[in-house]
């Protein structure tokens, strides 16, 4: 059992974590073949919850204040108004040389405020100049749309107008919304391409280019219209690229990308220090969700984010959870883009306890405030599990992780 201040019954130390039946799974992604890797329990912590790796690291003390920043005061103002005082350690570093115009590769674990470091720099350029244009490529809808959203915080009453170009919406309405030369257009690689295919996005007119979370773009199968996009570009352009790792495959991307890049690494290894990981033992599998309901009635768990395998198992979990009462809905790829974005905003808002997806959600998404991460059915990767416990210890906060193995 879950051993903890919840759950008193200690049934001794786990197995090597999630160890076993994880060989590489192939999947199909819109685009091309997703690339899973081979789970290397080596790689994660063993003998959980005993040892738990934690990342040690001084206290970051930021070299600016957004006040110090030279941008528009305007923008200053919705900065202070969003609540943003300090600098995280990315944005601290990276907003200067975007500000300079230099290309940018930024390192970074997700939660570090990616999203901010490129977006207020890049607001700056558009009030100095109205016809630049900025691209920004993300690898998942929901990915897209909460950058749009935070656009929009920071743009506020600054007549700044953004085009979301993704799947599972009306591609008629896109198609609109480029014809108003939006200022910013904010895409997933599939949308981007047929439109770019179909001629209704030009990309010789862009300024400037984002490339965000670029290893999963890779990962899922994007990497040719990666490349596509990339030889359509301006050859002179600001190009911004932010990736949690680098590997052979992003390496390739990155030569053709940037030049001359300043480089911004606040990557301190793959698991949160503010994250806490357990495991909990399932003895009988047909009682494993008496089990996760005994660990969702505890008060300490107020916003819970639950990962499974399936789109079907996923739906069934969730349905089941609210027939036993609780206040919880589900996202996956059987829903389409307005139903995941409402079930989104309303665990955002707290007007659902408990959200349960695919790992369609374990990439880029910033929740505020989950106070658990459950990984109720086991993620077919090292990279799947560490996405999706970084949906929890964020912001300078503490979180919790457990795991359900049998």
């Amino acid at each position: 059992m879950y051993n903890n201040r919840f759950k008193p019954n200690r049934r001794g130390p786990q197995r090597g974590f999630l160890r076993g039946n994880l060989a590489s799974r192939g999947g199909a992604s819109s685009r091309g073949v997703r690339r899973i890797k081979t789970f290397d329990p080596s790689q994660v912590i063993n003998n959980l919850p005993q040892n738990v790796t934690s990342v040690t690291q001084e206290e970051y003390v930021p070299t600016h204040a957004f006040a110090d920043f030279n941008i528009d005061e305007r923008l200053k103002a919705n900065i202070l108004k969003h609540g943003y005082k300090t600098p995280t350690p990315v944005q601290d570093k990276a907003i200067p040389a975007i500000l300079e115009g230099r290309d940018l590769i930024g390192i970074a674990n997700t939660g570090t405020g990616k999203t901010a470091a490129f977006l207020i720099p890049l607001v700056n350029k558009m009030l100095a100049d109205r016809n630049f244009r900025v691209l920004i490529m993300a690898p998942t809808r929901e990915l897209a749309s909460q950058i749009k959203d935070e656009l929009f915080v920071f743009a506020d009453g600054l007549g700044i107008y953004a085009a979301l170009l993704i799947g599972g919406a009306s591609m008629g309405r896109q198609i609109d919304s480029l014809r108003r030369n939006p200022n910013f257009v904010i895409g997933t690689p599939g949308r981007v391409t047929d439109l770019i295919k179909n001629r209704y996005l030009d990309l010789s007119r862009f300024s400037a280019v984002v490339l965000d979370e670029a290893d999963h773009m890779v990962d899922i199968g994007f990497i040719h219209d990666i490349k596509y996009m990339i030889s359509l570009l301006p050859t002179k352009r600001l190009s911004l690229f932010f990736s949690a790792t680098i590997d052979e495959a992003v390496r390739g991307i990155l030569q053709s990308f940037v030049h001359n890049p300043v480089t911004v690494s606040v990557k301190t290894g793959d698991t949160a220090a503010n994250v806490e990981q357990k495991t909990i033992r399932v003895g009988d599998p047909a009682k494993k969700i008496e089990q996760l309901h005994q660990l969702l009635i505890q008060k300490e768990f107020e916003k819970v984010l639950i990962f499974g395998r399936t789109k079907h198992g996923v739906q069934r979990l969730s349905d089941d959870l609210v027939k036993r009462g609780f206040r919880s809905d589900a996202i996956h790829g059987n829903k389409n883009q307005s139903q995941r974005i409402k079930t989104l905003a309303s665990f955002k808002q707290n007007n659902i306890q408990i959200l349960i997806a695919t790992d369609v959600a374990s990439r880029g998404l910033d929740i505020p405030n989950v106070s658990h991460v459950i990984n109720y059915d086991l993620p077919e990767s090292y990279e799947a599990y560490i996405h999706r416990i970084g949906r929890t210890g964020r912001a300078d906060k503490k979180g919790i992780a457990l795991t359900f193995v049998g």
